[in-house]
Order: structure tokens, then C-alpha cells, then sequence
């Protein structure tokens, strides 16, 4: 599809990055306002890297979510629309992050760019609102996702500030990547296991990702009532933040059952939180409360240390 194409028709080009509040704090965004870019050769950025082979190693992704996820694709940027709960979260989540990855690679989280010289890989990048804030903070950041028009809305976002425009944005497959040897500093999956056919497979290509000293940082819900209360009954039916039948409770994972899947995949868990939401503020919090949403981050164990 020409990029001249795109350009009429995502959504998210009424709702161009508004909400600065937090850029101080978590170095979300660039010192400079975004500017447009020239749309040329937007299609065939950084593809050169990839194989189109297939993967010897089975996918564990689901039809039926590519399909749900492609549909409200052009609505990524749109603050008020389907992915709004995931652009408030979004300051949360990267704190998390920084702290955590600051603390494992001994850089400075006071720093506005804490992440330079790392490389990070965001598996299941959407519309890119993870990559972009990681590659303000100076990440060298590869974005993937195996629906089409995802990787097309997150190039041409990213390409309209010059910060965010070397992100390497690529449709594939954590899979595939591990069959072409890549590795990364830190690998990050939010918000996705609960999407895949098969987490455990799917933390064994994250595990393979990891390079010598690395780390990992996955994030879901938990499969607990109080989860199926407010993730999908509240959520989605009826405040409708997210469109019906986003989640399937049964997909969840506790994060027991997390801890031990990335664990046999040589990952260990060192550090767990939950995020909470404020309803008065609108806000959300880092918390001690794993009942719902909760994220972990995980180091990569030595081979011979692996059960």
C-alpha cells in the first residue's frame, strides 16, 4: 500500500502525541515537537534484516487475534480510542522498565537517556507506543508484530519525529528472529501472552532472544475473578475502554503459573509488581497488588544452571 494511501486513512492523525504530562518524568518524549518526515521508502524500512523463510520453530500465535488486533489497527494513536487503557498504563509500565533495567545494566535512571547503548526489542509492538518512549530514552529498539498494518501505523508514526525514526520496525515473529540468531540486551512483551496459543513456547523464543547477560520484562492479567470482574465485565462491557471480547479469561496466566513457564525457559523472575487504577485521578500506580494486572521482570540463567 503507497504510504500517500496511508496517510488518509489512520484515525490517530487527529490525535497527534497531546498529553506531555509526563515527559519529565519518564523522558516519553522528545525535547523538540514531532516533525513530518518525507513518506518515501516508509514500507521498506530496516527490512533488509529480516528472512522471509519459515520458521523452524512453530508459532504460537492465534488467527483469530491477528485478525481481532488488525481490525482496530489505525486506531493505535487515537488517545480516546480502543488502546486508551494501554496509553494511560503506559507511563506506569515504563517506570517499571526504567528502574528495573537501570538497576540490571548499572545505568542511571536520573538520566533522560538511561537506555543508550542497549538494545531492546518490543515482541508485539502494535502501534509502536512502547517503542517509541524506549528509543526516547535511547534504546537502539527493534519493534515486531505479525499484523501488517500495526508495523505500517507504527513506521508512519515514528517517522514523524526524528528521535523515534531509526526504530527498526519489522512484521514477524519472535520465532523467526530466533531462527535468524538475533539477540537483544532486554526483550520486552506486554500485554501479548495472553493473546498466544502457546506461552510456553512463546517464553522459549523470548528466553532465545536474550543475549548473554540480558533481561526480560512481560506483563498480563491475571486469571482471577476479581481480573474477570474488571478486565473484561467492567472493561469491556461496561465502561467499554476496550472492544468486547478483547480477553478471554481463560488465556490469563497467575503469575505462578507465569514464574514457572519463564522459568523453564531459563528465565528467572526477580522482581514482580502489580499496576492499580485510581478511578478519581485516572491514574495508574505501581502496587504490591498482583491480583489483575501485574508485570515481572527476569534475567536470563546460565545453561547450566537450568533444571
Amino acid at each position: 500500500m503507497a504510504s500517500s494511501k496511508l496517510l488518509s486513512q489512520p484515525r490517530w492523525f487527529r490525535f497527534l502525541p497531546r498529553n506531555l504530562s509526563n515527559a519529565r518524568l519518564f523522558s516519553e518524549l522528545a525535547s523538540q515537537p514531532p516533525v513530518s518526515e518525507p513518506q518515501n521508502n516508509i514500507e521498506s524500512k530496516s527490512n533488509n534484516n529480516f528472512s522471509s523463510k519459515a520458521s523452524s520453530t512453530p508459532s504460537s500465535l492465534k488467527e483469530p487475534e491477528l485478525a481481532k488486533f488488525s481490525a482496530i489497527a489505525d486506531t493505535w494513536w487515537d488517545y480516546e480510542g480502543p488502546f486508551k487503557p494501554l496509553h494511560k498504563m503506559n507511563p506506569t509500565r515504563l517506570a517499571f522498565i526504567r528502574s528495573t533495567l537501570c538497576r540490571h545494566f548499572g545505568k542511571d535512571p536520573l538520566s533522560p537517556r538511561p537506555f543508550e547503548g542497549l538494545r531492546v526489542i518490543d515482541v508485539g509492538c502494535g502501534g509502536g507506543i512502547l517503542s517509541e518512549p524506549l528509543a526516547r530514552m535511547g534504546a537502539t529498539v527493534t519493534g515486531i508484530d505479525a499484523v501488517e498494518k500495526n508495523i505500517k501505523i507504527a513506521r508512519l508514526h515514528a517517522n514523524l519525529d526524528p528521535t523515534t525514526s531509526t526504530i527498526e520496525y519489522c512484521c514477524t515473529t519472535a520465532e523467526k528472529l530466533v531462527d535468524e540468531q538475533r539477540k537483544f540486551d532486554a526483550v520486552i512483551s506486554l500485554e501479548v501472552i495472553e493473546h498466544v496459543a502457546n506461552p510456553a513456547e512463546f517464553c522459549k523464543s523470548l528466553s532465545s532472544l536474550i543475549d548473554h547477560g540480558g533481561a526480560t520484562v512481560v506483563s498480563t492479567i491475571n486469571r482471577s475473578m476479581r481480573a474477570y470482574a474488571t478486565a473484561i465485565v467492567a472493561a469491556e462491557y461496561l465502561l467499554q475502554w476496550l472492544p468486547k471480547g478483547t480477553h478471554q479469561w481463560s488465556s490469563f496466566l497467575t503469575p505462578e503459573e507465569l514464574t514457572m513457564i519463564l522459568k523453564r525457559a531459563s528465565i528467572d523472575v526477580k522482581e514482580m509488581a502489580g499496576f492499580v487504577f485510581n478511578p478519581i485521578s485516572g491514574r495508574w500506580s505501581l502496587s504490591d497488588d498482583i491480583s489483575v494486572n501485574f508485570i515481572a521482570f527476569g534475567t536470563k540463567e546460565n545453561e547450566s544452571e537450568t533444571v
